[in-house]
């Protein structure tokens, strides 16, 4: 530990912009942040300073004020933040640590919490289970943390519950479990963070059961993201919604995930749109098993051992769209999950694959349903260029089986087939559009092979 800090001129100026940043809502803001040295908070002491912090901010809060906590390491533990708390600190200079193995903060119900500009950073210690985090904000309500660091947690960086806020423009490296973990949240906005290296996920999405959560999570950068617990998909993601509803991913940059860059697990309403996913040890963009309504559009797949999968009609999986997205560079196997042969795009059930555009697979490009597991799904005018097989259909006999449609799709630089019946992994047909007259289900119009 620093125990001779001394701030740079770049962290006072960071420093100094913090505060007269703030917006002047009242005569009492106009004088201006309290000082939490005055209080006696002494940096980079090696005794507990959560007494001293505390009354520092409930002084502050009285006073209708701001607390200004200067750079320099705190020790701490369980420090609540009360509502309408504001404390700022200097980005990157302003570090509270935990003091043992307690949580270093918490909002516990308190509404309109801000935190600016502090780092909270774990040393190995802190809690350690999978529940808890360096901070936990529990039944809180509109707030707002901006410009803070989470680092090094021996379990999440931080953990919500029932909460709705803002978490922008901060920075998550090294946790062991997952860098942000919500549950059962209402409406959280996830902007404009950096996130790596984290041992089994970045950002999880979950509720304890079905139900609305509206959050958005939006221009993130996600990256380096392991699978130290195992398993066949909990951990590697760099995003993961688990029966959470009405959620929205947009515009993230995720890359070198040990399984999906974007994992979608019995949810509902979700739209996936503009991201940017690279390098996914499995799946890249994953909706499984009882998913109703997903949007997945636009994206950019390129590096995965799967590109975009729509599946489990088995589990009740179905409704999707599938549009506008860039796939490329398939890998021949993932290193992570063995069973994953190479795709392009696969859907199950009332789902329509449109206008995407599919290139560079040691497999098939897109597959429509497997075994009895296809229902309603739509493949129309998709270019696909360097594949092993185009497009492949479930031929099963099976009552189960419902209608395909396959139309204006452009085909190139097929080293195999071009449109194939399958019977699960066994080809029924390797001309489709030759025998699409055998299959009552199967709907073939005009493609374009080359």
């Amino acid at each position: 530990m620093n125990h001779a800090y001394r701030p740079t001129r770049r962290q006072l100026l960071a420093g100094f912009a913090a505060i007269t940043a703030l917006p002047l809502t009242g005569p009492a803001l106009a004088v201006g942040p309290l000082d939490a040295a005055d209080y006696g908070l002494i940096a980079d002491s090696v005794d507990d300073q959560t007494a001293t912090l505390r009354t520092a901010i409930s002084e502050a809060v009285a006073a209708g004020r701001p607390l200004f906590i200067p750079g320099g390491t705190y020790l701490v533990a369980d420090l609540e933040f009360p509502a309408l708390a504001n404390i700022i600190g200097v980005p990157s200079a302003t570090i509270l640590a935990p003091f043992g193995s307690a949580r270093i903060a918490q909002i516990d119900g308190a509404p309109s919490v801000n935190l600016d500009g502090i780092t909270f950073a774990g040393e190995t210690r802190g809690p350690s289970d999978g529940d808890s985090g360096l901070i936990e904000i529990v039944d809180a309500e509109n707030f707002t943390l901006s410009r803070c660091a989470f680092l090094g947690s021996a379990a999440n960086g931080l953990v919500l519950r029932a909460s709705s806020g803002t978490i922008a423009d901060g920075d998550f490296d090294g946790h062991a479990f997952a860098a942000i973990f919500s549950l059962d949240s209402n409406g959280l906005r996830i902007a404009d963070n950096r996130i790596r290296n984290c041992a089994n996920n970045g950002i999880l999405i979950w509720g304890s059961e079905n139900r609305r959560d509206a959050s958005i999570v939006t221009g993130n950068t996600i990256s380096a993201i392991d699978w130290v617990r195992g398993g066949n998909g909990q951990n590697g993601n760099g995003i993961n919604v688990f029966r959470a509803d009405a959620v929205i991913l947009a515009d993230n940059q995720i890359s070198d995930c040990a399984f999906s860059a974007i994992r979608l697990n019995s949810t509902s309403d979700t739209q996936v749109s503009g991201n940017i996913c690279t390098s996914s040890g499995e799946v890249a963009i994953f909706s499984e098993f009882a998913f109703s309504g997903s949007i997945i559009a636009n994206n950019v797949v390129d590096g995965a051992a799967g590109g975009i999968s729509m599946t489990n009609l088995d589990a009740g999986g179905r409704l999707a769209i599938c549009s506008g997205n860039l796939v490329r560079n398939i890998a021949p196997r993932s290193e992570t999950n063995p069973d994953t042969t190479p795709f392009g795009i696969h859907g199950e059930a009332d789902t329509v694959i449109t206008g995407n555009a599919i290139s560079a697979v040691p497999g098939t490009a897109i597959t429509a349903g497997w075994g009895p597991f296809l229902d309603t799904v739509i493949v129309t005018d998709n270019i696909i260029t360097d594949a092993e097989i185009g497009i492949a259909v479930s031929v099963v006999d099976d009552p189960a089986v419902g209608p395909v449609r396959i139309d204006g799709n452009v085909l190139s630089k097929i080293r195999g087939y071009a449109i194939i019946g399958m019977a699960w992994d066994d080809i029924v047909t390797p001309d489709l559009a030759r025998d699409a007259a055998q299959f009552p289900h199967v709907s073939m119009g005009e493609n374009a092979v080359g």
